[in-house]
C-alpha cells in the first residue's frame, strides 16, 4: 500500500485541473462545516465541562501532503500549534505506516503540542487504498495525571510535573482499540472514566470528519477536491501577503513582562521586532530572556501559535482559514529562551500565559503603523484555577481547570469587550450551575468589577470578580495567573486596565490574604498543591482591558451612561475623565473639571 499519493487515476490530468469560483466556494465553505460538525460531535458526546461547556477543543483537516487545509472557529492556540503537530507526528512517523481506521494519539509539548493536558488525535482518511486527507483534533483534557490535579501546576520545575508524556501512539489500530495505551493512561489520570470519555468524543469526532471527507470525493471526484484544495492554499496566501503589503515596511518593536514563574524571584521580558517586507513578516524574538526556571516557557510552535492569532485578528477575516495563511508569516525564536524553552524545562504555562502576551507584543508593535486598526492589551491571563479531590457525594477523584473571562482592550472604533475569554482562548467557562452540581464548590458572588476596565476614549473591558467556598472537608487548588502584578497596558494615551488576583479566606476570618501571605507560596498568582477545608473561600479578580486614546477625549454621554451602568464609578469619573458626574430628580448629568476644560466633546 502506497500512502500520501495522488491516485493514480487522472493523475495526468491533475495538474491541468481549475476549480471555478463557485467550486472552490463550495469546498471550502465544506470543509469548514466539516471542522465545525467534529466539534458539534466533541460537544454533545464528551464527559467533561472541559468540552461540553468549555469548548476547549479544535478540529482541523489536513491534505494528503500533510498541509492544513481548513479550520473552524476554535481555540487559536490550538490551532496554531496543531499545524506543527500534524507536521512533525508525519515526519516522525513516515509516510508508510497508515491503514485505514488507525488512530493516533500525542500530547508531548517537545513534539509540537501547546502543552501536555492538550491531546491530538490523528486519523488518515482512505479512499480506495490511497490516503487522500488527515482528519485531527486538539482538546484540553481536564486531567491529564500531573503532581497537580487538572495538571497546571504553577510550580512545577520541570516537564515531568506537569503530566504523563505521550509520544505518537496508536489509540487504535484498524478500528480496534489498543488496551496498552488506553491501560498507560487510565493509570496515571485521576478521573480515568472522563479521561475515557471525552477521548471517545474526540474519536467519535475523527469517525464524523472522515465520512464528511469521503462524501466530498464521492461527490466531486479527487481530482477537483484537490485541485481546490491547492487553489484555496494559494488563494489564501496571496491574500494574506497583500494584506501584509498594506503595512508600511519597516521595523516595530515592543516589549512586555511576564511578572515571575512561580519558582524563583524574577521577572522575564519577552522582546519582539516586527519586520514587514512587502508581503512578508518576520517576527524577530532574539531580545528575549532565556527559558523561565518555572512553568511560563513557551515552546516555539507555541510562539508561532501566537504570532498568528495577532495577524489573523488584523487582516481579513473573509481569507480561507488553511497553510497558506500562515505562509507569509516567519518567526524567529532563539532555542533556550521563552519564547522558545528546550528540554526539559517546565511549559505549562506558557499555553496559557505567554501566548496573550506575545500577541499583545506584536499588537503593541504595529500600533504606530496600524493606528486604525490596533486595540490595546486585553487582561492578558487565563486565571488558571485548578483544584480536585474526592467528592464528598460519589466518593470518586474529580479533577476541574476553571478559567475566567478578562476584559479585553479599547478599540480605535469601540470599548473593549467585557468578560470574554483571553484571546488565545476563545472558548466558555463553566456555568455555575453546571459548575455547582459536578463539583464541592459554591459560587457565591460573581460581578463585574466597576472601574476595571482602562480609562480612554474607548475604554477597556471589565474585568470580573468570583468567591467560591469549598463545601468539602478538603480540596485541592492550584493557580497560574498573570497581570497581577503588571498592568494591562493602554495605547494612544489610554490608561492600564485593573490587575488580577485571587485571594483566599479560611472560615471564620474576616479578611482576604494572597497564598502567598497565609501559605507561603514562592508567587501570589503561581502555586500548587494547596489544600483548603470545608468553609474555606477563594476569590479569584480578572484583569480589565488597557484603554484606548486620551480619557479626557471620551465624550460626557458617554462617560455618564458608563456611571448609570455601574461599569464607572462617579469618584473614577471625575479622577480619569475629568467629570463631575451626578444624580439629580433621577436623572444623570455632569459638569467638566477644571482637567476637562481644554478638549472639545469627543464621541
Amino acid at each position: 500500500m502506497t500512502a500520501l499519493a495522488t491516485p493514480p487515476e487522472s493523475r495526468s490530468v491533475a495538474a491541468d485541473l481549475v476549480a471555478d469560483q463557485v467550486t472552490l466556494t463550495v469546498i471550502d465553505n465544506y470543509l469548514a462545516t466539516t471542522c465545525r460538525e467534529m466539534g458539534i460531535a466533541m460537544m454533545r458526546t464528551a464527559y467533561s465541562p472541559m468540552f461540553n461547556e468549555s469548548l476547549d477543543f479544535s478540529c482541523v483537516l489536513f491534505d494528503a501532503k500533510g498541509r492544513l487545509s481548513a479550520q473552524a472557529e476554535f481555540c487559536p492556540s490550538q490551532i496554531g500549534t496543531i499545524k506543527f503537530t500534524v507536521e512533525w507526528m508525519l515526519d516522525e512517523l513516515g509516510p508508510d505506516i497508515y491503514r485505514p481506521g488507525d488512530v493516533i494519539i500525542m500530547n508531548d509539548p517537545y513534539r509540537g503540542s501547546g502543552h501536555i493536558p492538550e491531546h491530538t488525535l490523528l486519523k488518515a482518511v482512505f479512499h480506495g487504498d490511497e490516503i487522500v486527507g488527515f482528519v485531527a483534533n486538539c482538546a484540553h483534557l481536564a486531567e491529564p495525571g500531573a503532581k497537580a490535579p487538572g495538571g497546571l501546576a504553577g510550580d512545577a520545575t520541570d516537564i515531568f510535573q506537569e503530566g504523563l508524556r505521550i509520544p505518537p501512539l496508536w489509540l487504535e489500530r484498524e478500528g480496534v482499540p489498543q488496551e496498552d495505551v488506553w491501560k498507560i493512561i487510565f493509570a496515571n489520570h485521576r478521573t480515568p472514566k472522563v479521561t475515557y470519555g471525552d477521548l471517545m468524543a474526540m474519536v467519535g469526532s475523527l469517525n464524523v470528519a472522515e465520512r464528511r471527507l469521503t462524501s466530498l470525493i464521492d461527490t466531486y471526484g479527487y481530482d477537483t477536491v484537490t485541485t481546490a484544495t491547492e487553489d484555496l492554499i494559494g488563494i489564501a496566501e496571496r491574500r494574506m501577503s497583500e494584506e501584509i503589503r498594506r503595512i508600511p515596511d519597516g521595523e516595530y518593536r515592543f516589549s512586555d513582562i511576564i511578572e515571575d514563574d512561580g519558582v524563583a524571584e524574577g521577572s522575564y521580558v519577552i522582546d519582539c521586532t516586527v519586520v514587514v517586507d512587502g508581503g512578508n513578516v518576520a517576527c524577530d524574538f532574539t531580545g528575549s530572556d532565556g527559558e523561565a526556571a518555572g512553568p511560563m516557557n513557551a515552546t516555539y510552535a507555541v510562539t508561532a501559535s501566537a504570532v498568528y492569532n495577532a495577524f489573523m485578528h488584523i487582516t481579513d477575516p473573509t481569507i480561507p482559514r488553511n497553510e497558506g495563511c500562515y505562509r507569509p508569516i516567519n518567526i524567529i525564536a532563539p532555542p533556550g529562551t521563552i519564547v522558545n524553552c528546550e528540554f526539559p524545562a517546565p511549559l505549562v504555562g506558557g499555553n496559557t500565559e505567554v501566548s496573550p502576551r506575545i500577541t499583545d507584543i506584536i499588537f503593541g508593535a504595529l500600533a504606530d503603523p496600524l493606528p486604525e486598526r490596533i486595540p490595546a492589551s486585553l487582561g492578558g491571563t487565563s486565571c488558571c484555577f485548578l483544584f480536585g479531590g474526592r467528592h464528598p457525594d460519589s466518593g470518586d477523584l474529580y479533577s476541574h481547570f476553571h478559567f475566567e473571562g478578562i476584559g479585553w482592550g479599547g478599540r480605535p472604533a469601540a470599548d473593549g469587550n467585557s468578560q470574554i475569554i483571553v484571546i488565545n482562548g476563545n472558548c466558555r467557562n463553566t456555568p455555575v450551575e453546571v459548575f455547582e452540581s459536578r463539583y464541592p464548590l459554591r459560587v457565591d458572588s460573581y460581578r463585574l468589577l466597576e472601574d476595571s476596565g482602562g480609562p480612554g476614549l474607548n475604554r477597556g473591558g471589565l474585568g470580573i470578580e468570583r468567591i467560591l467556598t469549598m463545601v468539602a472537608d478538603e480540596v485541592t487548588v492550584s493557580a497560574i495567573f498573570n497581570r497581577m502584578r503588571v498592568d494591562p497596558f493602554g495605547i494612544g494615551g489610554g490608561k492600564p486596565g485593573a490587575n488580577s488576583g485571587i485571594y483566599v479566606r479560611l472560615a471564620g476570618e474576616e479578611a482576604w490574604s494572597t497564598f502567598s501571605e497565609k501559605f507561603g507560596t514562592m508567587s501570589p498568582s503561581k502555586f500548587s498543591n494547596i489544600r483548603l477545608r470545608r468553609g474555606d473561600q477563594v476569590m479569584i479578580v480578572a484583569p480589565g482591558g488597557g484603554g484606548w486614546g486620551d480619557p479626557l477625549e471620551r465624550s460626557s454621554e458617554r462617560v455618564v451612561a458608563d456611571v448609570a451602568e455601574g461599569f464607572v464609578t462617579p469618584e473614577a469619573a471625575q479622577r480619569e475623565y475629568g467629570l463631575v458626574v451626578q444624580r439629580r430628580n433621577g436623572t444623570w448629568d455632569a459638569a467638566p473639571t477644571a482637567a476637562r476644560a481644554d478638549t472639545g466633546p469627543a464621541s
